[in-house]
């Protein structure tokens, strides 16, 4: 994998972050694209573009990865970072970070197989039981199957979520208290995907755990998320955060930690690199209960990584810089992104 070309001619057993100026790099700062999140991508990329600009990069080319030149240019402009502000299909899932892979450009947040399990919720749900991290029950349906309605409900209960299995930004989401709304929670999480995850609600406090590092992952303030809508929905996803955002949560400390430790073991786990942010449900005892993990989380001014990072200390800016140093970290030294076999209790964070 190249680095930057004022340090070609370094090893990658240097720490080049002790020697260089980051800022010196070119950046291709990819966003937009073709999924049912485009806007939402096209925000972050606008955001993060004025982000590096304040942290001191000079050199940063925002593309929208759905141009026809797209290819072409990326290809022939000679990046030594690709700033990866994507959501969803194709710009989340791997794909955009194998094409990155085969021009050896590192990249930031995730690799190709992490971002793959990460983006595929059911898959992802495996893997945490795997290394046991609890996450509520599921019935994953195909399109097409015979669909047994009063097993499901028999199996995992009331009230249900039904999502589709590969999308975000809570697109195709419903929230089931009534069984004779099952199916026209079905029919609408099928138009986002061909597999759906119907999955036990967990009642208790919602919260969020970004997390940032590769190799030495660190857990940042957890967040507490309050709406008043029956889930954390797009439209409030991206309102003020003052509205929603709680730092540090109203719970025990003990039960923060917890979180924040499971939190870092699901990103060890999946193979996150760079930064992600799990998802949780603390229910009445004080579990929680992991529902996902974002592999390349909201990077707008509204969005909880930020937010989290600013209570840490670390402004926009600086996580963005930051952001990139890990991906140049990643790409100097050959970290592998692949899922890791570690068992339960071995992740220190």
């Amino acid at each position: 994998m190249p680095v930057p070309r004022n340090l070609r001619s370094f090893s990658g057993q240097m720490d080049w972050s002790d020697t260089m100026d980051v800022t010196e790099c070119k950046v291709a700062l990819l966003c937009g694209g073709w999924s049912d999140e485009r806007e939402v991508s096209l925000t972050s990329g606008r955001e993060c573009a004025k982000a590096l600009a304040e942290a001191g990069f000079s050199s940063v080319d925002v593309f929208d990865i759905a141009a026809p030149d797209f290819v072409t240019s990326i290809a022939s402009g000679n990046y030594d970072v690709a700033f990866v502000a994507l959501h969803g299909r194709y710009g989340e899932d791997g794909c955009v970070q194998g094409f990155l892979e085969l021009l050896g450009i590192p990249y930031t947040f995730s690799g190709v197989l992490a971002s793959a399990v990460a983006s595929d919720k059911a898959m992802a749900k495996d893997i945490y039981r795997e290394h046991g991290i609890p996450t509520p029950k599921d019935v994953c349906l195909f399109q097409g199957d015979d669909v047994d309605l009063d097993s499901i409900v028999s199996a995992l209960g009331l009230p249900l979520f039904v999502k589709p299995v590969s999308s975000g930004s809570s697109n195709g989401v419903s929230r089931v208290d009534d069984a004779a709304e099952l199916v026209s929670a079905i029919d609408e999480a099928f138009k986002f995907d061909t597999r759906v995850l119907i999955e036990s609600a967990v009642k208790g406090t919602e919260i969020t755990v970004p997390v940032l590092g590769n190799s030495k992952p660190e857990a940042l303030p957890v967040v507490e998320i309050r709406y008043g809508t029956a889930f954390y929905d797009t439209n409030v996803k991206y309102e003020d955060p003052s509205k929603h955002h709680v730092i540090p949560p109203e719970l025990p400390d003990a039960v923060v930690a917890h979180a924040q430790e499971l939190a870092c073991r699901a990103h060890v786990a999946l193979g996150c690199m760079g930064a992600s942010r799990s998802d949780f449900i603390v229910d009445e005892s004080g579990e929680p209960y992991i529902i996902e993990t974002n592999i390349i989380p909201g990077m707008t001014g509204s969005s909880l990584l930020p937010d989290s990072a600013r209570r840490a200390g670390r402004n926009f800016p600086d996580l963005c810089r930051y952001l990139i140093e890990l991906a140049l970290e990643r790409g100097a030294r050959g970290t592998s992104d692949k899922p890791r076999t570690s068992m339960p209790g071995e992740v220190e964070c």
